[in-house]
């Protein structure tokens, strides 16, 4: 994900240097993380937004904005407090007319819930990866609601102006392109493979498995652009592909594992108990999973990166 970052880095700057209006920098300036980094990447995100934000300063300006020079003098290697507000981003967190810049990095494919209805086991899937159009169908609704709500909270928190901004780094699906054909699909079927494994071993309980699913779609780039539109209060002024710089995810069951446990490992824990998480990664090695990724060759994904203005 860091990595990711930083390749989105020269969109956010186009974006800010394009759409940012200095107007909003002469007072408090305020920039709004909505997650979901952990760690140092929790700040990789805001740090570039205030670089960027500084360097549009400086070239329109020729001096720095009075933030800078509060903090230049402070130790690089300073200690210091920091806040977190609790709730969920789907409705409001923050006070009105509070941040100038709001971020979201691949936080933006999360749903509130699993959709409701989505009982028929027999498909094998636990996860919307396009194999069966009743549950994707079903996905999609619940992440079109969601993501209304919380178009809808980040507008009331923004400031009133006409560059108020939302950048959004995440995941996407070109039009027509199933989740299960990319790379990230096939770690989500991956790893469902895996904890049937365990089942059939009699490591966990199969009907423990058959109940568990995880609360995310990956919507088409015409599914986000339907609904950015509907919601009318923001409009897309960019919206574009981030090439990740390692090249192409690699099929490797450890990789894969790991990858998995990186994003719903939380899920997993709660769901089937902490020593499980790690069980996977013992049972990548079996025949059944190494067969499963030899006939599966990951097709057309992107992260993408979204700039939408008020």
């Amino acid at each position: 994900k860091g990595a990711l970052l930083e390749a989105a880095k020269q969109k956010m700057n186009e974006a800010i240097s394009a759409k940012l209006s200095l107007e909003l920098i002469s007072g408090r300036f305020s920039v709004a993380d909505f997650g979901c980094a952990s760690g140092p990447n929790t700040f990789v995100a805001v740090q570039n937004i205030i670089d960027a934000v500084e360097d549009k300063n400086c070239k329109e300006t020729g001096q720095n904005p009075a933030m800078n020079i509060e903090f230049q003098a402070l130790p690089p290697g300073r200690r210091y407090y920091s806040a977190g507000v609790p709730g969920s981003f789907f409705g409001r967190v923050l006070p009105k007319h509070s941040f100038h810049i709001g971020v979201i990095s691949y936080a933006f494919h999360f749903t509130s819930k699993t959709p409701e209805g989505i009982t028929d086991r027999d498909y094998r899937d636990m996860h919307c990866t396009g194999f069966n159009e009743a549950v994707k169908k079903a996905y999609l609704d619940q992440y079109s609601a969601d993501i209304k709500n919380l178009l809808d909270a980040r507008a009331e928190e923004l400031v009133p102006g006409p560059r108020g901004l939302m950048l959004i780094f995440g995941s996407g699906l070109r039009d027509g392109v199933k989740m299960s054909e990319t790379a990230k699909g096939i770690v989500i079927d991956f790893n469902g493979a895996s904890l049937d494994d365990l089942a059939r071993q009699g490591v966990i309980y199969q009907d423990k498995v058959d109940s568990f699913s995880t609360p995310l779609y990956v919507a088409e780039e015409s599914e986000l652009r339907k609904i950015i539109k509907e919601n009318v209060k923001f409009t897309i002024e960019a919206f574009e592909d981030i090439n990740h710089p390692n090249g192409e995810f690699p099929l490797d069951p450890k990789i894969l594992a790991v990858s998995f446990r990186a994003c719903c490992g939380a899920l997993l824990s709660a769901h089937f108990g902490v020593d499980t998480v790690r069980k996977p990664l013992n049972s990548s090695r079996s025949r059944q999973v190494k067969s499963f990724l030899a006939s599966r060759m990951p097709n057309q994904e992107c992260s993408t990166s979204s700039c939408f203005a008020r």
